[in-house]
């Protein structure tokens, strides 16, 4: 499903369950050595979606590490994204020549826990899920904010290794797309850039979000 939701330019995996057999390289291991059950397997995962990705684009695979907050270490000339929900793992990349950073994210189409929205939204944005929930009460509004602020802030991150908070990004949703006005501003060597576009899509109990910068 997440290809549905990237330029033609960007290489994607995603497997719904456990991979069988899937292996991570030992420095990729040694990052989950002493994890949980659960968090090793939603790792190695995304590691083999992300593996799988990076062949389709053409790219060499090599581990995989976990770098400030977490973010994937690609390879040289790469960008992409990783995430995982109950029941899904999902990576997508491209190259730096291609897109300038990739943010992808997954969650199950339920809605948040009690006391959730009102953390990660600003009071325009509630009221904007209001109308949308009055033309569309199927769908769990809330849970796809949540998802695309997640898909925003991991497509921010590596553009300027700075902090983005949920009160950051004001989201206004269309049919299948979003876009986020953001309090603050990307310095990129060619623009400056305080608005991000994404896409979504709801199907099969998942909630999907992407985000590209060109």
């Amino acid at each position: 499903m997440i290809e549905e939701l990237l330029p033609a330019t960007a290489a994607s995996a995603e497997t719904f369950g456990d991979p069988a057999g899937a292996r991570l390289f030992p420095e990729e291991e040694a990052e989950v050595a002493h994890a949980v059950d659960k968090r090793r397997r939603e790792f190695t995962g995304g590691r083999w979606c992300a593996h799988r990705a990076l062949r389709e684009l053409g790219v060499p695979v090599t581990p995989i590490r976990r770098g400030t907050r977490g973010a994937p270490q690609w390879p040289d000339g790469v960008v992409g994204a990783i995430t995982h929900c109950a029941g899904y793992r999902g990576a997508a990349v491209a190259r730096t020549g291609e897109l300038s950073s990739v943010g992808i994210d997954a969650e199950p189409s339920s809605p948040l826990p009690d006391g959730v929205l009102e953390v990660v939204s600003l009071a325009a944005e509630r009221a904007h899920l209001r109308r949308l929930a009055a033309e569309e009460p199927q769908l769990n509004w809330d849970r796809l904010l949540f998802s695309a602020k997640e898909s925003i802030y991991k497509a921010w991150y590596p553009l300027t290794a700075e902090w983005l908070g949920f009160e950051d990004a004001e989201l206004h949703f269309s049919p299948g797309a979003f876009t986020a006005k953001l309090a603050k501003t990307a310095h990129l060597p060619d623009r400056e850039l305080d608005t991000f576009t994404g896409r979504w899509i709801v199907r099969d109990g998942l909630v999907l979000t992407a985000v590209t910068v060109s």
